[in-house]
């Protein structure tokens, strides 16, 4: 990544603070979702089925925890 935020060493300060990784991960969402009812959804036992579901839920693991920190945690800390 090229932003400041995200050559920070440290997790805790770069979630929620860069723009460009939110949005990444906002379109890795969406295209696992498409993926998901374009091809998973026939074949649902499959592993590589299971395992998109899997990527799917840690993209939007990912993505929860960058808004929070953004909407909730950081004003919060700087309102103090």
């Amino acid at each position: 990544m090229s932003c400041n935020n995200c050559d920070q060493h440290w997790f805790w300060k770069k979630i929620g603070r860069c723009n460009r990784c939110m949005k990444q991960l906002a379109v890795l969402c969406i295209a696992v979702w498409i993926f998901w009812f374009s091809w998973g959804s026939e074949h649902i036992r499959q592993i590589e089925t299971i395992a998109i579901l899997c990527f799917g839920i840690a993209f939007h693991g990912l993505l929860l925890a960058h808004l929070w920190m953004k909407w909730v945690i950081i004003p919060r800390k700087k309102g103090r």
